[in-house]
């Protein structure tokens, strides 16, 4: 076996535990720590640490002042982080932790205060301090999280576990802001030609909607379809139903079977007032099991998601 292997625990091969000041046990790793105690270990004030070879206690040093043993092929003073496995390890000033990946393929953005894919620099929407907040699916702190996080084209940052979690349940679009959060092009013009194959009855026919595209931010008037409600500008079926412009034609604005005098009262209610409504069942549809099947077929590695992916890699 190698020697690393006799060393450490199942998050980090050290040669060292540190001792924690806020409950002055002793723990392998920060992690170990917060699994175990109700409560969370900072690194930082660690100030003693436990040598696994001869079982001195010490000030925190690279190596042990009695046997001399190395605590970790990788040391960084200011995180009290020791670690033997070679991940490229860096500590980034800017961020205020160390991080895996290699500096050289990593830069601080100053704006988001994170590290950043060096392919990202000038390429990015910037959202100031966008990870110094809660993964919007499971709600761990993104900017310390050991989970590698990704960056769709909005800027709000998502795990990416999550983010694959949520593509394989259909669901496409930023659970922060509704932006879709991948190249849906394809998915758009597999909807084009099921609304083209999918007629409404004839009282549908002269049925409009006024619609907000939550891809580009413009409002559109568009015939309804139960199947989806499609954006004039950019072609997006990611849209939602919003409130009839002033003036607007009556006879345009009157769903079948509804009073014409209940209208202004309908089409001006909020979305959670109108699902007897049949217009609500149209973004629903979207994202039905057709819609599913067809995100799911997109290849999330390949181009449709190449060009806004941007991966994180925290050391905690």
């Amino acid at each position: 076996m190698d020697k690393v292997e006799k060393y450490g625990c199942e998050h980090y091969k050290r040669k060292c535990a540190l001792i924690a000041p806020c409950c002055n046990k002793t723990y392998t790793c920060r992690v170990c720590h917060d699994d175990k105690e109700n409560h969370e270990l900072t690194r930082k004030k660690v100030m003693q640490v436990h040598c696994l070879t001869c079982k001195r206690v010490q000030q925190v040093q690279g190596s042990c002042e009695e046997c001399g043993t190395k605590f970790g092929n990788y040391f960084c003073e200011i995180c009290r982080l020791y670690d033997d496995e070679d991940k490229q390890q860096f500590h980034c000033d800017g961020c205020g932790l160390c991080r895996v990946g290699g500096r050289e393929n990593f830069y601080h953005c100053d704006v988001c205060d994170v590290c950043l894919s060096i392919s990202m620099k000038d390429n990015h929407k910037c959202i100031e301090k966008s990870s110094h907040s809660n993964c919007p699916v499971c709600l761990e702190d993104l900017h310390t999280s050991r989970i590698a996080a990704h960056i769709p084209p909005c800027g709000h940052l998502i795990h990416y576990k999550c983010f694959k979690d949520m593509l394989k349940t259909g669901n496409y679009a930023c659970p922060i802001c509704g932006q879709s959060m991948l190249d849906m092009k394809e998915v758009w013009q597999n909807v084009d030609e099921e609304v083209s194959q999918c007629p409404m009855p004839e009282e549908y026919q002269n049925y409009y909607v006024q619609i907000l595209c939550k891809d580009c931010h413009e409002e559109s008037r568009v015939l309804f379809h139960v199947l989806g409600l499609k954006c004039q500008q950019c072609g997006s079926y990611n849209t939602c139903r919003t409130q009839e412009p002033e003036g607007a034609e009556e006879s345009e604005c009157t769903p079948p079977g509804v009073n014409a005098s209940t209208t202004q009262g309908t089409t001006e209610t909020s979305n959670d007032q109108t699902e007897s409504n049949p217009s609500t069942s149209s973004n629903n549809a979207a994202r039905g099991s057709n819609l599913t099947e067809l995100v799911n077929d997109l290849e999330i590695s390949g181009a449709h998601a190449g060009n806004f992916t941007g991966f994180l890699n925290f050391l905690g």
